[in-house]
């Protein structure tokens, strides 16, 4: 089993360093591939379809000499097809015959409507992108195919940094008509260094002009009121206690009564009562630690290795990632647990374990169905789910046992500064404002406004034709969520204790996860303002993974939320002498 378990991992971290098929490096005349990808609807980036759905025709050429396709380019409906043409290292092609195809009535149709909805094309050579455009029409009334593709590849000694497409010959579509594809091939020497061939993909007049630099500064500037604000209120309250402790020789036994019947130090004896659901509550504080983990990693590494520029990269290296952070789930999960008296301890690691992956794979087997209705690319194959399901099995649940059962023998005896009543204290009525619903319904407010510019760059990238590739605004934006939510989760903890009311735990994690709601809401803004999606199936697929985008953002706001909530409560009455 341990030899298993090490070759997964082996076999994982060699995808993450070597995403390509090859080294990247070529003799002359060396076997070039010019893989087909997808097509599909121009304005539906995530609606793609096999290449050769389209009554396309392959090359002459039958046989490869290798052939590669990772686990994250069948998650993300990348079906690479050999072309069938014949391209060599260095070796110019004049222009030569593809296939010939005879318009009958079925591809006729076919590709009206390619044309009816712009469909672009996508292929790959040597790991760069490149698109096409399948077609033209004239206000609906004639219909041309673009049937001549010509390729100019530029290289640097035996590497390729450049790859252009241009389109040109149009044949008129009519059926009955004989339409011949053609292609030609020209090498062209270039200055590009091979580390620097994606940058012609990236758009930085779009993610860093003014409006992000902005946002970044009005995001800190929210960061420092924070900050302040929390510090103010620590600081005042911890020298009112302090001043008032210090008179109390010179009261009478009723005027010290009558002092201490207010405020968050009459909860003392309930503060740190188990909060209510401790499995599901523990459960999700695990997650929500493996996801931090997660995040962080992956962009960092995002920042050093340029992921982007590898087919697949991020989202094999996540995977990775998340399974090799398991134990991070089981240590606070099981930890925590623990500490709030829970039993069933393996029933909590088997729940905290299928918690996020359940999420994962129940939206995407629901969204698949959809997919296969469509025969889209998007559909994931059965063999993915069968490797996703063994990396569960084999890795992550394994992992986070043993995080778990580190976690409750390290850090699994409670520590709080008071000892809990044995009857619960009854909580008093309050205002309406500071009931706990009205106060996760406000905590969320903050967080997603330091986020929400960055949010539209994310979704841009996701959802329309940009390769998000500023790693750097993303670091300074997550740690400016850490720092905000936390801020605002502590307030919000204050106010709720200062009201006699002790059920803190799950108000501060619901408080901060209440961000991902209004993230939600925002992507509904920004499906019918800022893109042109249509049809059924986009439509599914978007609202489904923003679904669950903020789910998992949910779950790790809220937290990190906890985490600063927890840290200010161990503190306020770890400080004060409480009899």
């Amino acid at each position: 089993m341990r030899y298993f378990l090490l070759q997964i991992f082996i076999l994982s971290f060699w995808a993450i360093v070597n995403g390509d098929e090859h080294d990247h490096k070529y003799q002359n005349q060396e076997e070039v591939v010019l893989w087909m990808n997808t097509v599909g609807p121009y304005h539906n980036r995530q609606e793609t379809y096999n290449y050769f759905s389209l009554p396309f025709c392959k090359g002459e050429k039958t046989t490869i000499s290798h052939y590669h396709e990772s686990l994250a380019d069948a998650i993300q409906g990348v079906e690479l097809e050999f072309s069938g043409l014949d391209i060599s290292f260095k070796v110019n092609k004049p222009s030569a015959k593809v296939c010939e195809m005879e318009v009958n009535e079925e591809n006729f149709q076919s590709l009206k409507y390619a044309v009816d909805n712009h469909y672009w094309y996508q292929m790959y050579i040597d790991d760069l992108p490149i698109w096409g455009i399948v077609g033209e029409g004239d206000q609906g009334k004639d219909y041309y195919i673009w049937t001549h593709k010509k390729f100019e590849i530029g290289y640097n000694d035996n590497q390729i940094v450049d790859v252009n497409l241009t389109s040109e010959t149009k044949a008129k579509l009519t059926l009955g008509s004989k339409i011949v594809f053609t292609y030609e091939v020209t090498w062209k020497p270039s200055t590009i260094v091979f580390d620097k061939r994606y940058e012609k993909y990236l758009d930085p007049n779009f993610f860093q002009h003014r409006i992000h630099w902005f946002s970044i500064f009005n995001s800190f500037m929210m960061v420092i009121f924070l900050v302040g604000l929390v510090s103010m209120i620590l600081m005042r309250t911890l020298r009112k206690d302090y001043a008032r402790y210090s008179k109390e020789d010179d009261l009478d036994d009723m005027e010290r009564d009558l002092g201490d019947e207010y405020g968050w130090k009459q909860v003392h004896g309930d503060v740190f009562r188990s909060a209510s659901y401790p499995l599901l509550f523990s459960s999700v504080i695990g997650t929500g630690y493996q996801l931090a983990t997660v995040g962080f990693i992956v962009i960092v590494m995002s920042i050093i290795g340029d992921l982007y520029t590898e087919r697949g990269s991020i989202l094999t290296t996540s995977i990775f990632v998340y399974a090799a952070t398991a134990p991070v789930n089981g240590y606070f999960g099981g930890s925590l647990y623990s500490r709030q008296s829970g039993k069933s301890w393996i029933k909590q690691m088997l729940f905290s374990t299928a918690l996020f992956p359940s999420m994962v794979c129940g939206t995407a087997f629901l969204i698949n169905f959809v997919a296969i209705y469509y025969r889209a690319s998007r559909a994931i194959p059965f063999t993915s789910m069968l490797s996703v399901a063994a990396i569960c099995l084999f890795v992550i649940l394994p992992l986070n046992l043993v995080g778990t059962v580190l976690g409750r023998n390290m850090a699994g005896t409670p520590d709080y500064p008071c000892r809990i009543n044995t009857v619960p204290r009854p909580i008093p009525e309050k205002k309406w404002f500071m009931e706990p619903a009205i106060i996760v319904c406000l905590g969320g407010i903050l967080p997603f406004g330091s986020i929400f510019i960055e949010m539209y760059f994310i979704f841009t990238s996701f959802w329309a034709y940009k390769i998000y590739f500023v790693f750097g605004f993303m670091f300074l934006v997550f740690f400016i969520l850490i720092i905000v939510t936390m801020c605002v989760t502590i307030v919000c903890t204050y106010f709720l204790l200062n009201a006699e009311d002790y059920r803190w735990q799950w108000t501060s994690f619901l408080s901060a996860a209440s961000t991902a709601v209004y993230v939600y809401f925002y992507s509904f803004y920004y499906f019918f303002f800022k893109t042109k999606m249509y049809g059924f199936f986009q439509t599914t697929f978007y609202f489904g993974y923003m679904a669950l985008f903020s789910m998992a953002l949910g779950i790790l706001c809220g937290t990190l939320g906890y985490i600063g909530a927890s840290a200010f409560v161990k503190k306020i009455y770890s400080t004060v002498k409480i009899d």
